[in-house]
């Protein structure tokens, strides 16, 4: 088969399916090697990017997606979906946050670090399914831990959890509060170095 006549299997199994593709279904229905599917993927993917269209396509993980761009969705929405836009509340995007970067936290160290009740949050941002179960722990009481879904990776447009944004390192004083004067100096000598 041809690159070009690959390039328009792949665009067609993408817009039919309308969900992520992973890369072995496409070697599985093409018969073509998996290194070979990712390089035509991506210059398919590049050649959307280049061109003003209101689709794109993206990659999650060992997957591939065809979607709308962020910047159409007010006109998309309204079309699909009668309902109100879900809004996160601070208190979820914190959840997320500590979700996100330790996989397998429980409820209550989720708590531990925020100092509040996170129970009605957590179901939320499980209706919204941003987040899943991921299984017991073997700690007392087996508590059930939390992870990410691939839609949280979709909304907030991440490929994987290792793209996401490096926290910053603080550092405490002798009374466990964070020193930010220090930090904003250590970025200060950093931005410096770079030019």
């Amino acid at each position: 088969m041809e690159i070009e006549q690959v390039k328009a299997s792949l665009e067609a199994i993408l817009f039919a399916v309308g969900r992520e593709v992973k890369i072995k279904e496409f070697v599985s229905s093409l018969e073509i090697n998996e290194e070979d599917v990712t390089t035509i993927m991506e210059t398919l993917k590049e050649e959307y990017d280049q061109k003003r269209r209101g689709i794109q396509i993206i990659r999650i993980g060992d997957a591939y997606q065809m979607c709308t761009k962020k910047e159409y969705y007010d006109f998309v929405y309204p079309i699909l979906d009668k309902r109100s836009k879900p809004n996160l509340s601070n208190a979820a995007l914190e959840i997320l946050s500590i979700i996100a970067y330790n996989t397998g936290v429980t409820r209550a160290e989720i708590e531990a670090i925020r100092g509040v009740n996170s129970d009605a949050t957590i179901y939320k941002l499980m209706e919204y399914n941003l987040i899943e179960e991921a299984g017991k722990t073997d700690a007392p009481g087996k508590p059930m831990s939390y992870r990410t879904t691939t839609n949280f990776l979709k909304m907030f447009g991440y490929m994987n959890l290792e793209s996401l944004p490096s926290l910053p390192k603080y550092k405490m004083d002798e009374n466990q509060q964070i020193v930010i004067d220090d930090i904003l100096e250590e970025q200060r000598k950093e931005s410096e170095e770079k030019i």
